[in-house]
């Protein structure tokens, strides 16, 4: 298995955790992916509700808890850390501004078109040199628009790019309607954005990863997106459920309770689809039922806090905290797959042992066609 290069940034293992919001990956997880060789990620979607001053001035305290955050995995690790940034947050051109400043080594930015991130960083006077900054997209059609716009503005283009299939958890950049039986594979849409970004590569000498998530629970899934083309794989879900995870134990546990059909589409109040595991709170908003609410801050820019029938950011950090009651879990289309609760290292083990086996599969039945092999079962 080959490390992740991006740029002249190293990563051991082509491992990317997914930067879970609201306060599912902080400091604790994001350390313990990135001494396993992976990269870890700091969420800083309303990564400042802790603080008692956030009601007032939640700008200035998601900026301070973002900075602590950092610092505090920076403590905790000598690996390759991250922080993910909604440009759907209306603060998201300041928390990009810390992240730079406190020498974060990869930028994720999802949730919109982030076409000005280059002027941003030159207008704070920023140099943003060491930071890698990945977009995140849900097709090739959006990745391209980002690397043809930089190109032609800026002369200059990211430093990767993440695509995130339909099987994903969280807010989804697709709609409604193609998030089951139409949905298109990730490793089609790994193959698309490969193909649409290789003549950047070419124009600007330089190798451009392909890094996919949505739906990668197991080894086997890693090798089939990698062979499909991708540099390195995001893996969210299978996260949550470790000790690592920043989340309460009420929130990992609602993975390990689910079933299949308990993880369920939801319409955001922002108006995105999001996936999460269906409980009470869920099945109360799906009645139609609404939560009152006071905002006196707006963090996310589409969403119309007047009309809106609950307060998303509240209803996850309730989740996160541990008071199920009042809000739910985002999570992957494969979370009720979860059985128990282990350590990122078992995590990772059981990816990297997964991925081999298949590599060893794959390679054993090319060189022998002509039998059948039970697949997952072969003594290689």
């Amino acid at each position: 298995m080959q490390s992740l290069h991006i740029g002249d940034l190293k990563v051991k293992l082509p491992i990317v955790q997914g930067g879970m919001g609201v306060a599912v990956s902080l400091s604790g997880l994001a350390a313990a992916v990135a001494n396993e060789g992976g990269i870890g990620v700091i969420s800083a979607a309303a990564i400042g509700m802790t603080d008692p001053n956030y009601m007032k001035k939640f700008h200035e305290a998601n900026k301070r808890a973002l900075r602590a955050e950092i610092r505090k995995a920076r403590s905790m690790t000598n690996g390759v850390l991250g922080v993910n940034i909604m440009m759907a947050l209306t603060d998201h051109e300041e928390l990009i501004k810390v992240a730079i400043e406190e020498k974060i080594d990869v930028i994720f930015i999802g949730a919109g078109l982030p076409l000005k991130i280059p002027q941003i960083i030159s207008d704070a006077g920023l140099d943003g040199h060491n930071t890698k900054i990945v977009p995140k997209v849900s097709s090739a059609k959006a990745a391209n628009v980002i690397f043809r716009y930089w190109a032609n503005k800026y002369k200059f283009i990211p430093d990767a790019v993440v695509v995130e299939g339909p099987m994903a958890g969280g807010h989804l950049g697709f709609k409604k309607e193609n998030l089951d039986e139409n949905r298109v594979p990730l490793s089609q849409l790994v193959e698309e954005t490969v193909a649409a970004i290789r003549p950047y590569e070419v124009a600007f000498g330089k190798t451009l990863p392909v890094i996919a998530g949505g739906g990668v629970h197991s080894g086997k899934d890693m090798y089939e997106i990698m062979k499909a083309g991708a540099s390195a794989v995001k893996i969210g879900t299978r996260f949550v459920t470790t000790h690592e995870c920043d989340a309460s134990i009420e929130y990992k546990e609602s993975y390990l309770n689910a079933n299949p059909e308990d993880v369920v589409i939801i319409d955001s109040p922002v108006g995105l689809p999001g996936r999460v595991v269906k409980n009470e709170f869920v099945q109360q908003i799906q009645d139609g039922q609404a939560k009152p609410f006071k905002c006196p801050w707006k963090c996310l820019s589409g969403c119309n806090f007047r009309e809106a029938p609950y307060c998303i950011a509240k209803a996850l950090y309730n989740s996160a905290t541990g008071n199920m009651k009042e809000g739910f879990a985002f999570a992957g289309a494969n979370a009720w797959m979860a059985t128990e609760i282990n350590h990122v290292s078992d995590v990772v083990d059981d990816l990297l042992a997964g991925y081999k086996r298949e590599l060893r599969f794959q390679q054993f039945t090319a060189v022998r066609p002509a039998q059948t092999y039970m697949q997952h079962n072969i003594a290689v």
